[in-house]
């Protein structure tokens, strides 16, 4: 891995709209109901921000439950070898009481575990993306990019958040994203209201593709309409 690569640095409201453009191009296949798959990083790293990133991670989901549509499962790892499947849930209030009783201890980051999971899931049931946050990668960058070029085949964008500016994780979450045909963003404490918005507009294009999201940008404002003024 090139150790010389610039450091990423939390994403600029250009930077957000340019993924939002990103997330606007991704092909969607309408289902029934929208099927989420959102994986986080429980690794000892992430403790110092955990319980924000919880907050927001549920008001996302609060944020489509109410119209309906959308079914989301929490994946996370953690320790020496802990990945856990929670299951397929609809209700915002169980989803943040799994989030708020997970608690973040040492060990190495499980990625291959991740897409492993996402691509045996989308191949019993569509999956209409995958949600990817985390702040570190430990692992061998081309059997992961392996993975989520099959995942592409299938066509299951993943929405990649990095938290924090390892320039290593950068380069292969951005491989990661671009080989789904998803997209990648960085944040930090001083973007959580950024990382918010796109966490709604992620879920709310999982429910309803394109013309969902441009809908929510005519009522949010803010950094949504720079995306759908260029769809």
């Amino acid at each position: 891995m090139n150790r010389n690569l610039q450091t990423p640095v939390p994403s600029s409201a250009q930077d957000v709209a340019a993924f939002l453009r990103q997330a606007a191009r991704v092909p969607t296949v309408a289902t029934a109901q929208g099927r989420l798959m959102f994986a986080m990083d429980a690794t000892a790293s992430r403790q110092p921000t955990w319980d924000q990133a919880c907050q927001l991670q549920g008001d996302m989901f609060a944020a489509v439950a109410e119209r309906g549509g959308l079914a989301l499962q929490l994946v996370w790892y953690r320790g020496y070898g802990e990945f856990y499947v929670e299951p397929w849930l609809t209700a915002a209030t169980e989803l943040q009481r799994r989030m708020a009783s997970v608690q973040c201890r040492g060990g190495l980051t499980q990625i291959h575990r991740v897409l492993k999971h996402a691509i045996d899931e989308t191949q019993r049931h569509r999956l209409n993306a995958l949600v990817l946050v985390g702040d570190c990668l430990e692992e061998a960058v081309d059997p992961l990019c392996h993975q989520a070029g099959q995942l592409g085949v299938l066509g299951v964008p993943a929405f990649v958040f990095q938290e924090g500016q390892d320039a290593d994780a950068a380069q292969g979450f951005r491989e990661i994203a671009r080989l789904t045909r998803g997209a990648y963003c960085a944040f930090d404490a001083r973007s959580a209201s950024q990382l918010r918005d796109l966490l709604k507009a992620v879920a709310i294009y999982a429910t309803g593709g394109r013309q969902a999201l441009e809908a929510f940008g005519r009522r949010q404002g803010g950094l949504i309409p720079q995306l759908t003024r260029q769809i």
